[in-house]
């Protein structure tokens, strides 16, 4: 990375916003035409993290955009509307005023918040007036095993409680046995469940055998009308890696280049450190562009990111380093 996306303390100009990406007739021919050359694939992603980062105040400018794209999440069995509460304050304020105000960054907030359906309420309530979304992780996540019609119904009271995103999972099997059609029909019905709220199609990459499929389901989901496409749920054993966002990104870029329509990229799970956010967003700017250094195309999906983001922010204005139970996240 040579060059900051934004300078300190002057990120926060009007967005333009591109159409939301319409679909289009399943392809079966460019489908199967996908492949993925793992040994190459490999060699590039290994080359990122190896390589100079930026530094001073670059640094903290793209740290500060890395905030601006994190879905800010909890997904655990025991949230309370009192700790989404307090995360959607943290999501409101990423990071501490007087550090805020040292680098010219006010009002610098995340992407969004996301929850499970039971959360959208207290998420949307404790959100009002910010601007910021909320998301919601839907269709049986994480593995989308249940019926057709409840995953369906699922996504349509989530948009009807306040979810401006939904974050569907797709059938895993439909990739593994190669139902192609099967997985651009299921997409096509969850795109349309959600109406006017912007749909994740979330592949659990992990679990989907090889680099080509992965490529095929991405395809597949950005034909059938995904506005994003997201790595994983973050609860599979392996989630967002370099080698599968190459793929996912390039799949993006090829869609963008026959059809003129921009869809989002979401990496989810694993990442959690500041240096390792860095990678991600100089791998965005390389593979597809600044215009993809955006909270409408791209997000991290993170929890324990943002503290480690916030330390370094901190090390950037004071010279210190401080303990991470400084930088709460809710």
């Amino acid at each position: 990375m040579t060059s900051s996306p934004l300078k300190p303390g002057i990120d926060h100009l009007p967005q333009v916003q591109d159409a939301r990406n319409p679909g289009m007739e399943l392809d079966m021919d460019w489908v199967m035409r996908a492949r993925a050359n793992r040994s190459a694939i490999e060699r590039r992603a290994a080359t990122l993290p190896g390589r100079r980062s930026v530094k001073k105040d670059y640094q903290a400018a793209w740290l500060a955009r890395a905030i601006s794209c994190i879905d800010l999440t909890t997904l655990a069995g025991d949230d309370t509307p009192g700790r989404v509460a307090r995360l959607c304050a943290k999501a409101r304020q990423p990071v501490r005023a007087d550090l805020l105000q040292a680098l010219g960054l006010e009002g610098l907030t995340v992407g969004a918040v996301c929850v499970y359906h039971d959360m959208i309420a207290p998420a949307v309530a404790a959100l009002e007036g910010s601007g910021i979304p909320v998301a919601a992780v839907s269709t049986g996540f994480p593995a989308g095993l249940s019926p057709m019609h409840l995953r369906v119904a699922e996504i349509e009271e989530s948009v009807k409680a306040g979810a401006e995103e939904i974050d569907i999972v797709i059938s895993r099997r439909k990739v593994l046995s190669g139902d192609w059609q099967g997985l651009y029909d299921e997409m096509r019905a969850f795109r349309a469940a959600c109406g006017p709220a912007h749909v994740k199609a979330i592949l659990a990459t992990g679990e989907l055998g090889t680099l080509q499929n992965v490529a095929k389901a991405s395809l597949v989901c950005m034909m059938a009308g995904a506005d994003f496409i997201k790595t994983s749920t973050g609860k599979e054993s392996v989630n967002a890696t370099l080698p599968v966002s190459l793929v996912m990104i390039r799949a993006i870029r090829e869609y963008h280049e026959k059809t003129g329509c921009r869809v989002g990229y979401k990496p989810a799970g694993g990442i959690s450190k500041a240096k390792d956010a860095l990678v991600y967003l100089s791998l965005i700017k390389e593979e597809l562009g600044d215009r993809w250094l955006r909270p409408d195309l791209f997000r991290f999906g993170a929890s324990s990111l943002l503290g480690d983001i916030e330390r370094q922010l901190e090390h950037h204005v004071t010279g210190a380093y401080s303990a991470s139970w400084r930088h709460a996240i809710g």
